[in-house]
């Protein structure tokens, strides 16, 4: 009788496996974008985080490596989003990348104009 008395706590409950939580990947372009967002915001790294549904210190690591670089090479730490330098650096990086689109248009313009002209070794009478 002792063991019916016992014999709901003496059953084994089942186990049941908690789910694997899989790592997740971010692209170079999330992580910039919220470390931007982060900047920008004046709103603190752990808001910042919670509301994209990260850990606070993601988003630390990311601006050592994501943050715009001010013109001696080292990131923009303690500068507040929408200071001087952090615009100066944000500006300076907008006209490196104007003037990077710039070239490329450039190639692309003599590109095309070099393949648009005629063939001088085509045969005669092969026009197109």
């Amino acid at each position: 009788m002792a063991d019916e008395e016992l014999g709901n706590e003496n059953r084994m409950k089942p186990v049941t496996q908690a789910p694997i939580k899989s790592r997740r990947k971010f692209d170079e372009t999330f992580k910039r974008e919220a470390v931007n967002n982060w900047l920008n915001s004046g709103k603190s790294a752990e808001v910042i985080a919670q509301e994209l549904g990260l850990a606070a210190n993601r988003l630390y690591a990311w601006r050592r490596r994501f943050a715009p670089a001010d013109a001696g090479g080292r990131a923009t730490a303690g500068a507040k989003p929408g200071s001087p330098a952090d615009l100066q650096a944000q500006l300076d990086a907008a006209l490196r990348e104007v003037r990077h689109l710039r070239e490329q248009r450039d190639i692309l313009k003599k590109t095309l104009g070099i393949l648009s002209e005629p063939s001088t070794n085509a045969m005669p009478g092969l026009r197109r």
